[in-house]
């Protein structure tokens, strides 16, 4: 019965998850329709297709994990969030580069951060499910030091 319950519990946490990465999915593709005939060099844009394909992969992998009821599979997808966190902070660093090298870019650069942000909270809503579908397989929850590596943020000097 508790596993019943947990699988019920899941599957409604995860549809909120699921519903998120549409609305950030959404918000993806009003930013590529508008730059997409302004996109002025394929150069600026690479890094945003990389994290994507990590991202999807990852929601392709857990979604897999949620259907197998697989425990190790949504550890791992878990342990992977770190790799777009730390794709995400490189790619924000590049692009910041190359607004300030020609301000024409901007704008492009400008959606494209936008885009790449929606992708890494995809990955991070994609953890979500991991972290679900391993208590629903288990019965146990995953420990909270979760490893995050976005450092694109403000830093917290009070706990410094």
């Amino acid at each position: 019965m508790a596993a019943d319950l947990r699988e019920v519990v899941s599957a409604g946490r995860i549809a909120n998850d699921l519903e998120r990465i549409g609305d950030m999915a959404k918000n993806v593709a009003k930013r590529v329709i508008a730059i997409d005939a302004d996109l002025t060099s394929k150069k600026l844009a690479i890094g945003v297709e990389h994290i994507t394909e990590l991202a999807l992969g990852q929601l392709k992998k857990v979604l897999d994990a949620y259907t197998a009821r697989d425990s190790v599979a949504a550890w791992e997808v878990r342990e992977n969030d770190n790799e777009i966190d730390a794709i995400y902070t490189s790619l924000f660093r590049e692009l910041l580069t190359y607004m300030m090298e020609d301000p024409r870019n901007i704008s492009q650069c400008a959606h494209l951060l936008f885009c790449a942000k929606n992708i890494e909270r995809i990955g991070d809503h994609a953890t979500n499910i991991a972290e679900n579908v391993y208590w629903m397989a288990t019965g146990e929850r995953l420990p909270d030091n979760r490893p995050k590596v976005d450092e694109t943020g403000f830093s917290d000097t009070e706990n410094a």
